[in-house]
């Protein structure tokens, strides 16, 4: 027996109990810690785990910031003071909820923090989304019921998904059909930008936000009564669309912009989305062709919009060049033609060579009924535009006459590179950047000298230019640009042409 009155093997005694209560009491509050997770969820809706209805809605993932701006005004109706809530464990933000709530109860998932994620809602503008979390709130009617939001899961399907707990699953459908009712009343892609594609920017995989341009009509140079007709057709239309309604007539336009390479239909394009303020733009170019129907989707849910689809050539050929045509071309018909009448959406298509566009597109009423060629600019337009371009430097040029002739039969993407040419020169001059005639015919004849001749094919140089000398000609691709001939002079310039289709084609 020791000092104290104990001997060896009490004391080993005392040690072994004193292990077996503090490891139950350990065991205890690691079960009630479990227990906390479902027992926030069947308390409030009163009803046990395995009863509970699972009512789920999924949406892409580029609907993400939507999906919480909707359950945001849900919570505002019903429960402003709502406390989000989360889950810590392994691979909680792949598991169903229902499965975690049934798997905390043997301590595989307890009570955790809310994870967020960071989603654009414009150009330069983002906002905290819930990653993975849930939150008490009401029913419509006011029965107790469990919202939980998920963002798209790294390196899984990209869709976003609200999944609503209640005791009958009448009651989570109401929760869920409000939800959406109040993503379309704050959806963030109203009156925005938009183009359809891949993006690595913020994780946004498929919708990208774009700034608005801001162009005066001084910016655009086309030649007289071409902008006026685009704008009576698109803008102004857009700005009558009530009076036309009440009117009968129909509201659907579609825009066919047509002409080489660089001589700006694009640009008209920009000038468009700069007068359509406030209308949504969703814009579908390259890859993202492939999108054409959600991308119309979009547009009929946020109308007034305008869908634009660039280089559509690319989709559109002439059916008769293959055997059963372009998938892709068959769904943009669709997608034109399913556009409701009544529906104010616009489709503006740019293309570089219609002279292989699918008559389908064309010739049918209700799909284009304006085609306007936006042509190499004359000798005015030319001088117009390089002062245009020149205008953010001092320009000493009192007479272009020169430099226009030397320039004959260029595009408007052209002078954009003469013009950024010449104000490097004065630049690497020294002293005063500015531009005089000098300058400006030093970076001209740079464009014009031979080993730049592929330079000036991509640029939108001289049609029928030969870019690899000694062979013969080239026989491929569009014809030259009709009244400019190669070795030969012009002919007298006329009004480009402007076609409407009516009735009966």
């Amino acid at each position: 027996m020791s000092e104290t009155g104990v001997d060896g093997r009490t004391a080993r005694e005392l040690a072994q109990a004193l292990r077996n209560v503090l490891g139950a009491v350990e065991h205890a509050l690691v079960d009630d810690a479990a227990a906390e997770l479902p027992r926030m969820v069947t308390e409030h809706i009163g009803c046990e785990t395995s009863a509970i209805p699972n009512v789920l809605a999924m949406w892409p993932a580029w609907e993400h910031a939507n999906l919480q701006r909707g359950v945001d005004a849900y919570l505002a109706e019903r429960s402003p003071d709502a406390v989000w809530f989360g889950v810590s464990g392994m691979g909680h933000g792949h598991h169903d909820l229902v499965d975690m709530l049934a798997m905390a109860a043997r301590g595989g998932f307890r009570l955790g923090a809310v994870d967020y994620a960071s989603v654009p809602i414009g150009p330069d503008r983002s906002m905290d989304a819930i990653q993975f979390g849930m939150t008490r709130t009401f029913a419509p009617d006011g029965t107790p019921v469990v919202i939980a939001l998920r963002g798209a899961p790294p390196h899984s399907e990209p869709v976003c998904g609200l999944q609503v707990l209640a005791a009958d699953r009448g009651t989570a459908t109401a929760v869920r059909e409000r939800v959406e009712e109040l993503m379309r009343e704050h959806d963030v892609f109203r009156g925005q930008v938009l183009t359809f594609g891949f993006s690595e920017h913020r994780g946004n995989q498929l919708v990208t936000f774009q700034p608005r341009p801001t162009l005066t009509q001084e910016q655009v140079v086309l030649p007289p009564g071409v902008l006026e007709s685009v704008e009576r057709h698109v803008v102004l239309a857009a700005d009558r669309a009530e009076r036309l309604r009440r009117a009968g007539q129909h509201l659907k336009r579609g825009l066919l912009l047509h002409g080489p390479p660089g001589t700006g239909k694009t640009h008209t394009v920009r000038y468009l989305m700069s007068r359509l303020t406030g209308r949504t733009v969703v814009v579908v170019s390259g890859p993202a062709l492939m999108m054409i129907g959600e991308a119309t989707a979009l547009a009929r849910r946020l109308q007034p919009a305008v869908v634009v689809v660039e280089d559509v050539d690319l989709i559109a050929q002439d059916r008769s060049f293959s055997l059963s045509g372009h998938p892709m071309l068959f769904q943009l018909l669709n997608e034109m033609d399913g556009v409701g009448s009544d529906a104010d959406v616009t489709f503006v298509l740019t293309t570089n060579r219609v002279e292989v566009l699918e008559h389908a597109l064309t010739d049918r009423p209700g799909r284009v009924d304006l085609a306007v060629e936006i042509p190499r600019p004359d000798a005015a337009a030319r001088e117009r535009l390089l002062r245009l371009y020149a205008s953010g430097v001092p320009l000493d040029l009192p007479d272009a006459g020169a430099l226009v002739d030397a320039t004959a039969g260029v595009t408007a993407s052209f002078l954009r590179e003469l013009a950024r040419r010449a104000v490097l020169r004065a630049i690497d001059a020294g002293g005063e950047t500015r531009l005089d005639e000098a300058t400006l015919r030093a970076a001209l004849d740079e464009l014009l000298d031979e080993r730049h001749a592929l330079t000036r094919s991509i640029l939108g140089g001289r049609p029928g230019e030969q870019v690899f000398q000694g062979g013969p000609p080239f026989q491929g691709g569009p014809p030259p640009e009709p009244g400019l001939y190669p070795g030969g002079p012009p002919f007298p310039p006329g009004p480009p042409p402007v076609t409407y289709f009516g009735p009966g084609g």
